[in-house]
């Protein structure tokens, strides 16, 4: 923006700001928005796309990699290696995001959110998405604001149960995903392994540590959901209803963006659903803690957290857990 001068300083942070209180990947909410004031809808589809794309190919070749018939030993070991490592920067994530939801604040509302959201997530992964809707519009109503809102979410859930599986749980990563990437976590895990058996937990485990690895945002980890649940077809369709309501946002809501930055409403919202968020989060580390079945990745789990708690960064972390894993599988090691 700086070079080419496409938006000025302050409407690109107004943007920024504003993609952040938006559910689903703020990051790719802002290169939409920004492809879109240079372009127009047609700018956003194609810059948007070309934020997507890159990343989005790179998982659909590990996807025909790993969940194959007969996927070799390196790919696995990546993933066992990296998934081993992705544990603590979840717990990291967490953390930080904790921290933010609780600064400033001295209420109790939002560590209760933070507990609701990590006990759903743990005891009932399928109702994590009631309790990050029910957060924010809890919120909303203790400021007074929220009288339509609470009447109308129950008729959100019941229309939304009624789409078919993958599309049901993509729509739920692009649409619901409040308090940063890592929320799609729990978001997909109950879908993917328990409801609807696509993948085992180290399948799933393996996955979110490939869209770790993989360039842009933690979202494209549902492509991987979509191939296991119905091949290349299915890893497409979920995508592009992942990714659709970011489009919609901005092409229905971009020349908003300096007013929504300041909406009480929506600040209200996110400081409810966003705690719950972070708990969900919290509570997606448990079951992925549990999928590791080799000692060798508890050891890479401790590594990748000492890294972090040195200040190195995630990658770092990612990567080594990636190496280890294909230096102890190349050495006759164990695959979970």
């Amino acid at each position: 923006m700086e070079r080419r001068g496409w938006i000025d300083a302050r409407e690109f942070e107004d943007a920024n700001a504003a993609c952040q209180l938006l559910p689903g990947p703020a990051s790719t909410q802002l290169a939409i928005y920004c492809a879109q004031r240079v372009g127009g809808l047609r700018g956003a589809l194609i810059g948007g796309l070309g934020f997507i794309l890159p990343g989005l190919l790179m998982v659909l070749a590990i996807a025909a990699l790993a969940l194959g018939d007969e996927p070799p030993r390196w790919i696995l070991a990546i993933g066992a290696g990296a998934g081993a490592a992705v544990v603590a920067i979840v717990v990291q994530a967490g953390i930080a995001l904790g921290r933010a939801s609780l600064s400033g604040r001295r209420d109790a509302r939002a560590p209760a959110y933070i507990a609701a959201g990590f006990a759903a997530t743990v005891l009932a992964g399928p109702y994590v998405v009631i309790v990050l809707l029910a957060a924010g519009l809890l919120e909303l109503a203790w400021r007074r604001r929220a009288d339509a809102a609470l009447h109308a979410w129950p008729v959100l859930i019941v229309a939304a149960a009624t789409l078919p599986g993958l599309a049901w749980t993509a729509l739920k990563v692009g649409a619901l995903s409040y308090g940063g990437g890592f929320v799609i976590i729990p978001l997909m895990q109950e879908d993917a392994v328990e409801r609807y058996g696509w993948m085992t937990e180290t399948e799933f485990l393996d996955a979110v540590a490939f869209g770790q690895l993989t360039p842009g945002p933690v979202v494209h980890t549902v492509a991987l959901v979509g191939w296991a649940a119905a091949g290349l077809g299915g890893a497409l369709l979920a995508a592009a209803i992942a990714f659709a309501p970011s489009f919609l946002a901005i092409a229905l809501g971009g020349r908003r963006f300096a007013r929504l930055r300041d909406n009480r409403m929506a600040r209200a919202f996110l400081d409810g659903a966003g705690p719950a968020a972070v708990g969900a989060i919290l509570g997606a580390a448990v079951p992925l803690a549990a999928a590791l079945g080799e000692w060798w990745q508890a050891v890479v789990l401790a590594a990748a957290a000492t890294l972090l708690a040195l200040g190195r960064p995630p990658l770092w972390a990612l990567g080594g857990g990636a190496l280890a894993g294909l230096a102890v599988v190349g050495a006759g090691g164990p695959l979970p």
